[in-house]
């Protein structure tokens, strides 16, 4: 399988892995094929990252995943100043790869399960993707963990896109998996809106040069305070730290 041959990178002794969108989108369709083993995938932002810098617990949970993906201009440039040529080989969006992914999906005919944020959010996506098989919906606030997995069983999903925050995905992803039937089981986060139509991106130019945090940050100042304005110098720091580590 695909997934056993990406190579990964260590920031902050987390395994990230050196995807493309073409090496992600690859994987996820390799495994819901593959009726052995499914995949578990997260990813690594500089929050993320953050949080796992001086936690050896969640940096093993993180490790446990098969795959973490990059996301996000931060984690791409951080890897190139880390380790020069043999860093990441492509910027990657979570965001941006999530509209790929429900264009082949609708293509292939996967069906989905969402567990995560509310109701609102996720009735959301049924109206902005009237041709994403949905197969199963939970909120993400009030949830018994039994009754979770018991309608995931029965859903019988392709892929089960999980957006609690981070680490509370990631935990709930290694505390249950071996509860679960799954083919692909990603987290997304706060990327659940992108499935909704609903997450405020700012643009284009933006994204490209690595800012799309300001619009979220502008749009909820209060919610995102800690997570870019004490987190974004935070992660640059311990990356400018990491570099001699590695010599």
């Amino acid at each position: 399988m695909l997934a056993d041959k990406i190579e990964t990178i260590k920031i902050f002794g987390v395994k990230v892995s050196k995807l493309t969108y073409q090496e992600f989108l690859q994987c996820i369709k390799e495994n819901i094929n593959n009726t052995e083993k499914g995949i578990t995938i997260g990813y690594a932002n500089a929050d993320t990252l953050n949080k796992a810098y001086c936690n050896k617990s969640l940096k093993d949970i993180f490790n446990s995943f098969d795959l973490i993906h990059p996301d996000g201009t931060g984690v791409f440039l951080a890897s190139k100043f880390l380790y020069g040529n043999n860093g990441l080989e492509e910027r990657i969006s979570g965001s941006d790869f999530y509209s790929i992914l429900i264009d082949e999906s609708i293509k292939n005919n996967w069906k989905y399960f969402f567990f995560g944020h509310s109701n609102e959010v996720l009735d959301k996506i049924k109206e902005s993707h009237p041709l994403l098989k949905i197969s199963g919906l939970h909120e993400g606030y009030k949830y018994n963990n039994s009754e979770v997995i018991y309608y995931i069983n029965k859903s019988n999903s392709d892929i089960i896109i999980v957006g609690l925050s981070s680490p509370k995905q990631e935990k709930w992803i290694f505390d249950n998996k071996g509860k679960i039937d799954f083919k692909v089981m990603l987290t997304v986060g706060d990327g659940i809106k992108v499935f909704a139509g609903d997450k405020i991106r700012g643009p284009v130019f933006l994204r490209r040069i690595g800012l799309e945090w300001v619009v979220r940050y502008i749009t909820s100042p209060v919610s995102n305070f800690k997570k870019y304005i004490l987190g974004v110098p935070l992660f640059i720091f311990r990356i400018f730290r990491e570099k001699p580590k590695l010599n």
